[in-house]
């Protein structure tokens, strides 16, 4: 088996391809109720990062065959955010035990090394050989969180339309599909920045609480195929946004979404905001997006505020989702190859 770089803009049509019908040998395998990827804008889903943000990726092929024209059993990527190195490791089912995951992560480790991180984060599902893998390797469990689901074909619309207007007078609820306006980027950025102090991950999925950065953010996601929509409460006798809400719905698998943010000022709780604007969120995505069957969310487990609402909403737990730390100095010991 041959481990090389790849240049994802340069790939071929053939090795996306690949590449997805491996993704979905995976999730047949470890998620068999998620839904299948489409070969749609995946380039993009994986060559499209943030300014200032690098991805590197490798690819394990047949070696038997020239580049580019074998099956892609096994792909790494690295993600250098900020100040730590974030891993995602692919590997075909038929092919574990094998050594070749181990042989992925050392490479990724070791170009983390040389361009000077110290620490590596990778997110591993709960239930799936991932846990004994980076567990084996020394990576640390440091934040669990859970996945929970809404199937759309069980939702009692009445009662969610109730919900949304279950809200005080001195807030108007907004939607924006796509994101906010450019004149709410700032007070938008500004609740973000509240939700993004108590939050206690590794931020391996970090949230924007710049304007700019938010804008960045944006036109990112638009270019990896990721739709936003947004809903905001505002208060109307300040024009503050008090509370929002983001569902992304990726190209690559539009019949489940992805829920991101979903934040409530702290002097603003308690006015039955979050429920408000996520059922919201939902009564809009039902017109939106016409192929959209569920929802996913992750929630902190002792966030037992927004389990409730999500629970009354309809979501069902899935499975924990963990963050795994290590340090790269370390780790690279640990994987370099024994005599």
């Amino acid at each position: 088996m041959r481990v090389r770089e790849w240049d994802l803009r340069s790939a071929s049509d053939a090795e996306i391809r690949s590449l997805v019908e491996t993704l979905n040998q995976v999730l047949a395998a470890d998620l068999p109720d998620d839904p299948p990827w489409q070969d749609v804008q995946v380039r993009e889903y994986l060559a499209e990062t943030m300014p200032g943000e690098r991805r590197i990726s490798w690819v394990a092929e047949d070696d038997r065959l020239p580049e580019g024209e074998s099956t892609v059993f096994g792909h790494v990527t690295l993600l250098l955010l900020g100040d730590i190195g974030v891993l995602e490791v692919l590997v075909h089912p038929g092919l574990r035990r094998r050594g070749l995951g181990r042989q992925l992560v050392a490479v990724a480790a070791r170009r983390a090394y040389l361009e000077g991180f110290s620490s590596i984060g990778v997110e591993a599902i709960g239930d799936t050989p991932a846990i004994p893998f980076y567990e084996s390797l020394g990576f640390e469990r440091e934040y669990v969180e859970t996945r929970s689901v809404l199937t759309l074909s069980g939702v009692d619309w009445n009662a969610l339309g109730s919900m949304a207007g279950s809200i005080s007078s001195d807030y108007k609820v907004e939607y924006h599909p796509g994101g906010p306006p450019a004149e709410l980027l700032e007070a938008y950025a500004q609740a973000k920045l509240e939700g993004q102090d108590e939050d206690n991950d590794l931020d391996l999925r970090p949230s924007s609480s710049d304007p700019q950065r938010l804008r960045d953010s944006l036109n990112t996601l638009h270019r990896r195929g990721l739709k936003p929509y947004i809903v905001l409460a505002m208060h109307e006798p300040t024009g503050v946004v008090a509370g929002l809400t983001e569902v992304v719905v990726p190209a690559q698998h539009p019949e489940r979404a992805d829920q991101y943010d979903t934040i409530v000022v702290r002097e603003h709780r308690g006015y039955g905001i979050d429920r408000a604007i996520k059922a919201r969120m939902l009564l809009e995505l039902r017109g939106a997006e016409p192929e959209l069957r569920e929802v996913q969310t992750w929630n902190a487990q002792h966030n037992e505020s927004m389990l409730k609402v999500n629970a009354e909403l309809g979501f069902q737990p899935d499975r924990d989702w963990y963050e795994y730390g290590a340090d790269v100095a370390q780790l690279v010991q640990r994987l370099e190859p024994t005599d």
